[in-house]
């Protein structure tokens, strides 16, 4: 049965303006400029580059002139003003939101072009020395399979089966793993040395027999093809035993294997020009000026916006008509929505600035400590709700700015995320960062005696001792978190 009755609830929507905002607060200064010009190809009423003359202050006089009956009926065809002259940037400078406090010091940035790396690919250096060996039209096209599989540490991960399916399918060439086996042998004599190996073992002893055989290298190559699990494990004790070693021997035949390149692609890679560089391009700068410590925003990708001229133009056709048409208005209703949209484009790039520089200034007032020494042991305990007290917003927006955005100090370059870390309190009652126990745990191993590593109980002793009283478990998190191996695997002969 159907009834009517009434209700009420509360909802909270967002403005599209406000989602606009949102997405741009996520974006980092490296992509701005992409985001931009999608904006500018989208909005035919919105323009890149310095503002022109002032046709405004006459239109609006004009406009004024014309009396109230004019203005009512622009108000009845829903095409009043929207107050859209401030967008139309019409003295001739910058948008406002290029000439606030925190870029006018944009102009003193050095402008550095990035090199455009050219040369070969590592996957060319080897099809140019598969192209040398004599090798027919199917062992050509075998070879040429395989190295589209190398990856760029210099490994072939796929199974031999799955490239004789591949050739199958895709180059419709019969073959068996026999032949495609052969055709890797060959490579396996490419340089670099250890190039199409299929794991890292075989990748050592590749390397292992090319170098000049001495009663070094033919251990080298015993340990590594007979005791490997034993080498990878650090179980030196079974070594000497399996190999009728003693300790220095040992550490001999290891200290060659550890000349090694555990990943041989990037031998080429890391020294030639065709690896593209991946630049960080920083969101703030702080610069220490006399001991001030001063913060930028980068500007470089943020272009000078305004509304199109044109768009100004056919403005001030509407505002000179009286009466206009079906056509007319809904002309003039496009260009609105257009103009509208550039407005809210502009006010969310001024927006984004102001709550990036916002939150960026809480950061830095948070940790004036760590800005000003560089020391890591410096940094408070601080999480997202504190610079969402500090500066109003909400936490779901600090958590954007926070995103993906880096700063630049005389220290080096940071994500803002380095910043934030848990507190934890110390036996003295005092809370610090969770930052500062690691920077300490990673100091304590950095000196520890390598043919004795400590084991993570001893480290949650010393760090006890240092007032720092936590868990093994949670040393044993930190260590991971830092990347450290047990101790085990840290020993050294």
């Amino acid at each position: 049965m159907l009834n009517q009755r009434l209700s009420q609830k509360l909802q909270q929507k967002l403005s599209p303006q406000q989602i606009q905002l949102m997405k741009l607060l996520q974006i980092p200064t490296a992509n701005l400029e992409q985001r931009i010009e999608e904006e500018l190809e989208a909005n035919p009423a919105l323009e890149e580059g310095e503002a022109i003359d002032n046709v405004l202050d006459d239109l609006d006089k004009e406009y004024e002139e014309q009396g109230e009956d004019h203005k009512e009926d622009d108000e009845r065809d829903g095409l009043d003003e929207y107050g859209i002259e401030d967008y139309f940037d019409d003295e001739g400078e910058f948008p406002d939101y290029k000439t606030n406090d925190y870029s006018s010091e944009a102009g003193d940035e050095e402008h550095q072009s990035i090199p455009i790396a050219v040369g070969i690919s590592f996957h060319e250096f080897l099809l140019n020395q598969l192209g040398i060996r004599q090798t027919d039209g199917d062992e050509y096209i075998i070879g040429e399979q395989i190295i589209g599989s190398i990856d760029d540490d210099g490994y072939l991960r796929r199974e031999l089966i799955n490239i004789v399916d591949d050739l199958a399918f895709s180059q419709n060439l019969i073959t068996s793993e026999e032949k495609v086996e052969e055709i890797l042998h060959l490579i396996h004599e490419f340089d670099p040395p250890g190039v199409g190996a299929r794991d890292l073992q075989e990748c050592l002893l590749l390397q292992l027999q090319r170098k000049d055989s001495n009663p070094i290298i033919k251990v080298a190559i015993k340990l590594i093809d007979q005791h490997f699990e034993h080498f990878s494990k650090k179980h030196y004790s079974k070594l000497e035993s399996a190999l009728d070693l003693d300790s220095e021997d040992l550490k001999s035949v290891i200290d060659e294997i550890l000349k090694l390149n555990p990943k041989p692609g990037s031998s080429y890679i890391n020294n030639s020009n065709t690896k593209l560089n991946h630049y960080i391009i920083p969101d703030f700068t702080i610069k220490n000026e006399n001991g001030e410590l001063e913060l930028l925003l980068n500007m470089r990708n943020a272009p000078d916006l305004k509304v199109s001229n044109s768009f100004k133009e056919m403005y001030e056709t509407y505002k000179n008509s009286k009466e206009k048409s079906g056509d007319e208005k809904s002309a003039i209703l496009f260009i609105k929505q257009k103009i509208d949209a550039a407005k809210w484009f502009i006010d969310a790039i001024r927006q984004r600035q102001q709550t990036m520089m916002l939150c960026m200034r809480a950061i830095l007032d948070y940790q004036l400590d760590f800005f000003s020494t560089g020391d890591e042991t410096q940094l408070k305990p601080m999480i997202l709700k504190d610079i969402a007290e500090v500066t109003n917003l909400d936490i779901s927006t600090v958590s954007r700015v926070a995103n993906s955005k880096y700063v630049q100090t005389e220290f080096g370059t940071f994500l803002l995320k380095f910043f934030f870390s848990e507190s934890m309190q110390t036996t003295d009652g005092d809370e610090v960062s969770t930052r500062e126990i690691k920077a300490i745990l990673q100091e304590i191993i950095k000196d520890e005696d390598k043919k004795r590593p400590y084991s993570d109980q001893k480290l949650m002793e010393m760090l006890k001792d240092k007032g720092y009283e936590i868990a093994r478990r949670t040393v044993a998190k930190y260590r991971e978190q830092l990347n450290i191996s047990v101790a085990r695997l840290r020993k050294e002969l």
